[in-house]
């Protein structure tokens, strides 16, 4: 994947609100995430969401801030957040997810899917031994 411009002014943006070092920056939809590395996410949001709400004014951006762990099933807990799973478990190369709800189903695979699409293209850049991603 590659930054153009405007991504890098973000993340470098980013950084100099939190003091955090972002790991990775990219849209979705009309807000931008940040990943960034294991136990830097609360500081990255500040006390009370202080460093959040500093960005979010300064950039007219909303932003979600991830923290990023080498075990696929927590990464993806944490990318789907707020919605909740029941269930994410690993068998071979596939992600099953099973939401607690139908609303929360229809929430993780949106229209046409792109939701779906999404996570499985961030999965897939982390870990490239998970071929799909399935939503029970």
């Amino acid at each position: 994947m590659k930054l153009n411009l405007e991504t890098i002014q973000f993340i470098n943006f980013f950084e100099k609100v939190t003091r955090i070092r972002a790991k990775d920056c990219f849209f979705e939809e009309d807000k931008l995430i940040f990943i960034v590395n294991p136990g830097q996410a609360s500081k990255a949001v500040g006390k009370q969401g202080v460093n959040a709400k500093k960005f979010t004014e300064k950039t007219n951006k909303k932003i979600k801030i991830i923290e990023f762990n080498p075990n696929p099933e927590i990464f993806i807990k944490s990318l789907i957040s707020p919605i909740k799973a029941e269930t994410i478990e690993r068998e071979q190369n596939t992600i099953k997810i099973t939401p607690k709800s139908t609303k929360d189903k229809g929430l993780l695979i949106g229209r046409n899917a792109k939701n779906l699409e999404n996570l499985k293209k961030l999965v897939k850049k982390y870990f490239q031994e998970i071929e799909d991603i399935k939503i029970i």
